[in-house]
């Protein structure tokens, strides 16, 4: 499909698998540019657009506009100073900063060195601070202004030295917390803007870890996934050639840079383009649309969440007026995407599924809606999906021990080949900081003795076509009455509830039953009341009774992490006990054909027994 009719047909027939290969294979060509032993790291990518883009304006916040020049010029800065305070290639130095031209300065100006960058939730104190410090081995911590608070309130911080890097929108009042370096910042406006000398990193290897990105840790603290200089811009080879991007894209930037897909996905491939980036500190309901306008963005990345809110929003007039050509992302639900089409035109969505550590992935390249990625011919990918167990949760074996690849139409675990080759890049597990972390992600003699492959943890299922839909989380996915029920499958069907903000389905335990039964978490839009009859007629009009939520909570918050995924260990943990949790709590009825507030008399109407766990509060 050429660039000039890439958001055109909306794909409701399958196009012919040739045709989906033909981009496939322009991706995997993309992706093999860069060798692992090549000396070539994000930081001479960056200084060669620098000088190949100039006067381009790489970063756009707020009235502010960088050229790649002046980004670079800052980035300079940077790794004099940074080498000036005793960095040196190898080195680990982390970063908390919210979203800001200062994040990619510091960033740029710490590769410049050679030196591995953590990335830090802006969210985090206490514990989960010092769990991330600990975990990268971070020498120094620069953090900004805006995140001092995090520093002030965490206790036991260890022995490192923490840079300030000030923030004119959120001065800090009063004195800096204990062993926060004040002056950096002096330093850093009184350092050279000339080019920091290559020498220092002139060893280092694309195959060498660049980030330590956390993963979004909806089953406890996050693990720090190492990611190479040659898989971050491999990532941006591969969506340059996928979305068609020119110097004249303008990407948007409102997902948090500490996670893997702002940092990458949307540096990497504006970086590679010569395009332009609006950053956004946090992203807005409101402002998105105005974003787009002003700045004429042409692709943005989304979580599925995201796309939920913006649908929620009124009809305003002119909404198909704009400048969005594609979006990237994942987590759109079928009907969120046939709507988002049909509301806001025909904008070329490219849904793909994948995680911060996969040595593997998908891409949606047809417009197809609901798929996350289409396998063409399976001899041209390391991915495999291998038939799992739910209600025993463990993968069935061949009569030779091994493990069995799924049939068209089975439910199945996503699973990616580990290529070991000293020049091969792709189909690598480059793992986490911790050995152990990294070894229980490995499956061995999967297909064959001596074979390797990463576990994702993720159900998948493939149609005749080749086009594959995400189902769950291996976890998530809970047996009830004998029948398996997807919790992302039951969230799309109910997701139509009017006034519905989010909901999070998830299983609990019931005293005397099998398995688990369903419950929902529901947030209500502002000024909108939960109809416990339209739940009930909803769940009759879309799912098997099995799959209806036996009990549901309403909620004031959704518990969600950073990036919009929803924790679902806690919920499950205070069931549907009322001393554990404060929100209204309802019970489906068959009899009354609604969901009934709780009470001991209509749970046991029901024929259900009080939560088990409601002593533990």
């Amino acid at each position: 499909m050429s660039r000039s009719n890439l958001a055109g047909v909306l794909s409701s027939d399958p196009v012919p698998r040739e045709q989906t290969q033909a981009i496939l294979d322009r991706r995997s060509a993309a992706s093999a540019q860069i060798k692992p032993r090549d000396h070539y790291t994000l930081a001479d990518r960056l200084e060669q657009q620098a000088i190949r883009h100039a006067d381009r304006t790489f970063l756009i916040y707020g009235e502010e506009a960088l050229s790649y020049a002046e980004v670079d010029a800052r980035a300079n800065q940077m790794a004099h100073t940074f080498y000036a305070n005793g960095l040196r290639v190898g080195d680990v130095c982390a970063i908390v900063m919210e979203n800001r031209p200062a994040f990619f300065c510091t960033w740029f100006g710490l590769v410049k060195l050679g030196v591995v960058v953590a990335f830090i939730n802006t969210q985090v104190n206490g514990r989960p601070l010092l769990h991330a410090l600990e975990t990268t081995g971070a020498k120094a911590l620069v953090v900004g202004e805006e995140c001092l608070a995090n520093i002030q309130v965490t206790e036991g911080l260890p022995e490192l030295d923490y840079w300030l890097i000030r923030d004119p929108e959120t001065p800090w009042p009063g004195v800096l917390p204990k062993g926060v370096d004040g002056h950096f910042a002096a330093r850093l406006d009184s350092a050279p803007r000339s080019p920091f000398p290559r020498d220092e990193r002139a060893g280092v290897e694309a195959q060498a870890p660049t980030l330590l990105i956390f993963t979004s840790g909806t089953t406890g603290l996050p693990k720090a996934a190492r990611y190479s200089h040659m898989r971050w811009m491999s990532s941006g080879d591969v969506m340059d050639v996928t979305l068609e991007a020119t110097c004249d894209d303008v990407f948007y930037c409102c997902l948090p840079l500490y996670h893997g897909a702002a940092a990458t996905s949307v540096t990497s491939t504006a970086l590679r383009a010569g395009a332009s980036i609006v950053v956004r500190r946090k992203f807005s309901v409101r402002e998105f649309w105005s974003d787009v306008a002003r700045h004429r963005i042409s692709v943005f990345q989304y979580i599925g969440e995201i796309c939920r809110y913006l649908l929620n929003r009124p009809v305003a007039p002119g909404e198909r007026q704009h400048s969005l050509r594609c979006m990237l992302g994942a987590g759109l639900t079928p009907d969120s995407w046939q709507r988002w089409i049909e509301r806001f035109g025909p904008i070329q969505v490219f849904e793909g599924w994948g995680a911060t550590e996969a040595n593997t992935n998908l891409i949606n390249v047809d417009n197809y809606i609901g798929s996350c990625g289409r396998v063409p011919d399976w001899n041209k990918t390391n991915l495999r999906l291998v038939r799992f167990d739910v209600e025993n949760d463990c993968h069935p074996r061949d009569e030779n021990g091994f493990y069995q690849r799924c049939e068209v139409g089975e439910v199945g675990e996503a699973m990616g080949f580990i290529v070991d080759h000293p020049d091969i890049g792709g189909g690598r597990f480059e793992g986490y900081t911790s050995g152990e972390a990294t070894e229980s992600k490995i499956r061995r003699n999967v297909f064959r003795e001596g074979d390797a492959y990463w576990s994702s943890g993720d159900l998948l299922r493939e149609d005749a076509d080749g086009y594959c839909y995400f189902v769950d989380r291996i976890g998530d996915t809970f047996r009830w009455k004998s029948e398996n029920v997807s919790t992302q499958e039951v969230a799309d069907a109910l997701a139509d509830l009017p006034g519905l903000e989010l909901i999070n389905i998830y299983g609990v335990q019931v005293p005397g039953h099998e398995g688990r039964a369903g419950m929902a978490a529901v947030l209500m839009q502002p000024g909108q009341a939960f109809n416990p009859e339209a739940l009930y007629a909803l769940s009759e009009a879309c799912l098997p009774r099995y799959a209806a939520p036996v009990f549901v909570r309403v909620t004031a918050a959704a518990d969600l992490t950073s990036t919009f995924k929803l924790r679902k260990v806690d919920l499950q943990r205070q069931g549907y006990c009322p001393r554990a949790c404060s929100d209204p709590l309802f019970i489906r009825d068959e009899h009354t054909r609604t969901y009934q507030p709780y009470s001991p008399e209509v749970l046991a109407r029901v024929g259900l027994a009080p939560f088990a766990g409601a002593h533990h509060g």
